[in-house]
C-alpha cells in the first residue's frame, strides 16, 4: 500500500514512517525541514522537500499523492507560546498548509486523510476527563489553527467526497522528541537541562497536570484511523493516555535541582477521555506510563 506522510521528518511523523516501512508499505515523505530532521528520514522512504503552505507546490503534492491510499498530515508549526509571539507566521503554515494538503489529496483521489489535531483546542477545561463533545476554547493561535484544521477536514469529507478523521493528541513524548529550542515540551526540556547539568525550570508552582501520551500509541492510533471502517466522515477522536501527572511529579522522576520561573497562560490540567478511540478502533490500547524506564537519553532524547 502507498502512504504519504506530510511532516514525515518530524517527531511523530518519522516514527509513523518507520512503522509503515517496517510493515512493507511504500512510503512517501513530504517535509520542508524547518523543524524536521534529516537524521529522522528512513532510507527506505521516498523524500520530497516541499513547503505545503506554498500554493505553487499544489501540483507537485497531487503528483506525490497520486495512487496513495491515505495521507497522514503532521506538518505544522507546533507549540503554544511561539504561536502567541508569531501568530501570522503560524497562521500561514498551519491553516493554509492544511487546506493545501486537503485539496491536493482530493485532486489526487486519495481515499482518506488523517489529520493531526491537538487537545489545545479545548483550552482550560474545568471538567475532566475531557470528551470530544466538550466546548472548544483555545487559548492560543496554535490551538485555534489546529481546531480550524478539524473544521476543514470535516467540511472536505462532506463537500469533496474524501474520507477524513482528526486525532486530537494530548502531550506526546517518546523517541526523537525535541529536547531543545522553541518546540521542546516539558519532558524534552527537563532531559536537556539534566543532560547539561542545569536545574529544571518549572513554570509557576508546577502543580499543572498533563496527560502524557507515548508516541508509539499515537503511531498505532494513526494506523488504526487509516484502516478502520468506523471512521472517515470527519470524526474527531481524542488520543491520550487517560492518566495525568503534574509537572512536579515529572521533575521528581527525573531527579535533580529545580527552579520555579514565571507562569504562562496555559490550561491548569488536561486529561483525555479516550473511550471513543477504544470504541471505534478496538485494538486501541493506552497503557499506563512508565516514566522511570524511559529515563535513558540513548533511547528517546535527541542530543542537540
Amino acid at each position: 500500500m502507498k502512504y504519504v506522510v506530510v511532516g514525515g521528518a518530524g517527531f511523530i511523523g518519522s516514527n509513523l514512517v518507520n512503522k509503515l516501512v517496517e510493515e512493507n508499505h511504500e512510503v512517501f515523505v513530504v517535509d520542508n525541514f524547518s523543524t524536521g530532521k534529516e537524521e529522522n528520514i528512513n532510507e527506505k522512504s521516498k523524500v520530497f522537500r516541499l513547503d505545503i503552505s506554498d500554493s505553487e507546490n499544489s501540483k507537485d503534492l497531487v503528483s506525490i499523492m497520486d495512487g496513495a491510499d491515505s495521507v497522514f498530515l503532521f506538518a505544522a508549526k507546533a507549540r503554544v507560546q511561539p504561536s502567541i509571539e508569531n501568530p501570522m507566521e503560524y497562521e500561514k503554515n498551519n491553516t493554509i498548509g492544511t487546506l493545501n494538503v486537503l485539496k491536493s489529496a482530493t485532486d489526487a483521489k486519495v481515499r482518506r486523510v488523517i489529520y493531526s489535531a491537538s487537545s489545545s483546542a479545548y483550552g482550560d477545561s474545568k471538567i475532566l476527563p475531557i470528551k470530544e463533545t466538550f466546548p472548544i476554547n483555545p487559548l492560543s493561535p496554535y490551538g485555534a489553527q489546529k481546531y480550524y484544521g478539524e473544521v476543514l477536514s470535516r467540511m472536505f469529507a462532506q463537500v469533496y467526497d474524501i474520507e477524513t478523521v482528526s486525532l486530537r493528541y494530548f502531550n506526546v513524548y517518546g523517541e526523537r522528541q525535541n529536547i531543545a529550542g522553541a518546540y521542546a515540551l516539558v519532558m524534552g526540556i527537563f532531559a536537556h537541562q539534566r543532560l547539561n547539568g542545569e536545574p529544571m525550570t518549572i513554570r509557576g508552582d508546577g502543580e499543572q497536570k498533563r496527560d502524557f501520551t507515548y508516541v508509539g500509541d499515537v503511531v498505532n492510533a494513526n494506523i488504526l484511523a487509516s484502516s478502520s471502517k468506523n471512521v472517515g466522515n470527519g470524526e474527531v477522536i481524542n488520543i491520550g493516555n487517560g492518566d495525568n501527572r503534574s509537572i512536579n511529579q515529572i521533575a521528581d522522576m527525573f531527579g535533580g535541582p529545580r527552579i520555579n520561573i514565571d507562569p504562562i497562560l496555559e490550561p491548569n490540567e488536561t486529561l483525555a477521555d479516550n473511550s471513543l478511540a477504544k470504541k471505534l478502533s478496538t485494538p486501541f490500547k493506552s497503557p499506563k506510563l512508565t516514566f522511570l524506564s524511559m529515563y535513558n537519553p540513548s533511547t528517546w532524547w535527541n542530543k542537540q
